[in-house]
This record gives C-alpha cells, structure tokens and sequence, in this order.
C-alpha cells in the first residue's frame, strides 16, 4: 500500500476523559453548559479590534522658537526659525500646525529690524548733524 494513501488515526486523552481525535469539540462541551430545551444556542460574541484614532497634529517646534525668539528680540533668530517652521509645516500634509505662530515669529522680526534700522538712520543723522553745529 502507498504511504500518501494511509491515513493515520490521532488518538489522545482531552481533560473529560475522552478519546480526541484531532477536531474541534463541540461547542458547548457536552454535560457543561448544554444548549436549551428548543436547541437554540446563543452565537459567539463578536470582539472587533479597537484601534486608535488619529492623532493630532503636533505644533512645529521651530514656529514655537520662532515666536519666542521674535518677542525676546532676537530678531534675526526668529526670521530663520519662522522659514524652517513655514518650510516643515508646509510639507508635513497636516501632520503639523504653528502656521500663525512662525508667521507672527517672522512679522515681529521683521518689525524690529526694521525699526532698528529706522533708529540706527535716525541716530546717525543726528549724530553726524550735532557735528556740524559750531559750538
């Protein structure tokens, strides 16, 4: 007789007792928990994985500095963090927010170098006119 044609019988002990031959008992087991009298037996809970939703978007870290640098007054800072904030958030496809943040960073920097140089003109005209007056 060919091998591939001999089926073997798996034959163990389950828990009850009983001869196992490698199936799946019968839900329920017999003598536990035996179905009702009308034979209806009540269907298995359904369990669905629970996944998590999406997260939030982070704020960019670099709008945050850019904002912080800007108000402190450090002006040149804030302008270079506020286009490396703009720059990420722009390619993070939402993933990131800090959009206001790193434009109010650069706005403010702006603001301040320009009135600083506004101020160096002013102070050195007046600086170079003083010099000019006979004393």
């Amino acid at each position: 007789m060919n091998s591939l044609h001999v089926r073997r019988k798996c034959v163990s002990q389950d828990p009850h007792g009983t001869e196992y031959q490698g199936y799946p008992a019968s839900y329920p087991p017999p003598g536990i928990n035996s179905p009702p009298a009308g034979g209806y037996v009540p269907p298995y809970p359904i369990y669905r994985p629970h996944y998590p939703g999406p997260m939030p978007p982070s704020t960019n870290p670099w709008a945050i500095a850019s904002l912080i640098c800007s108000i402190v007054g450090i002006a040149i800072l804030g302008i270079i963090f506020g286009h490396i904030a703009l720059s990420e958030i722009k390619r993070s496809n939402g993933w990131q927010e800090g959009r206001g943040m790193a434009l109010a960073g650069l706005i403010i920097g702006y603001i301040e170098i320009g009135l600083t140089v506004l101020v160096l003109i002013v102070v050195l005209g007046l600086t170079l006119s003083l010099k000019r007056l006979p004393m």
